[in-house]
Formats: structure tokens, sequence, C-alpha cells
């Protein structure tokens, strides 16, 4: 299953540096290289990802991956939702953080 945090760390990985290979990209993400690849697989199904032969390139395995209108579009919505995500984490590890200082204070 690719979750929406995956989704939008390989879509955001893969707008700043197209030319990413899966291994790298696998590297960076800290998932291995058959669950990148099947991710990449599922990106293109749903036509959020176009991936192209490099022309010119003696390594003709190697692929060029650009986001589709549809796949920007769906990094647009990710981010947000992502941010708010990481936003209300946030609010609970303040609220967290005064308890414990509360705690330490009281017991001093």
């Amino acid at each position: 299953m690719l979750t929406d945090e995956y989704l939008y760390k390989i879509l955001k990985e893969l707008q700043q540096d197209p030319d990413l290979s899966q291994r790298e990209l696998a590297k960076r993400l800290g998932i291995s290289l058959g669950k990148a690849n099947f991710c990449l697989k599922a990106l293109i199904e749903k036509g959020l990802v176009k991936a192209d032969n490099f022309k010119n390139n003696a390594n003709k395995v190697s692929y060029l991956y650009l986001l589709t209108p549809k796949g920007l579009e769906e990094k647009i919505t990710l981010t947000h939702r992502f941010l708010q995500r990481k936003l209300s984490e946030y609010a609970e590890l303040e609220k967290e953080i005064a308890i414990l200082k509360k705690d330490i204070k009281e017991s001093k």
C-alpha cells in the first residue's frame, strides 16, 4: 500500500531530481529497491509519473521520471495534507512539553 507520506516523498524527490535511479530513490527514502520499483510502477499506472528513456544515453535502462500535470496536482494536495498532519503533531508535542515542564516545576 502506498501511503500518503511515501507518495508525497516520492513525488517530491522525483520533482527535484527527475533522473533519480530507483536504487537512489530507495536509499533516500530508506525503503527496499523492490518497494521503490513497486511504488514507481503504481505512480505510472495512476498517471502521476511518466517514465522516459534518456536520449543518447549509453545505459538504456536509465529513465527520466517526470511528474505529469495530474502528478503535480496530487503533490500539491499531499503537501497540504502532510503539512496539516505535521502541524497537528507539533501542537500535540507542544502540549506534552508544557505538561512535562509543569510536572518538573511542581516536583522541585
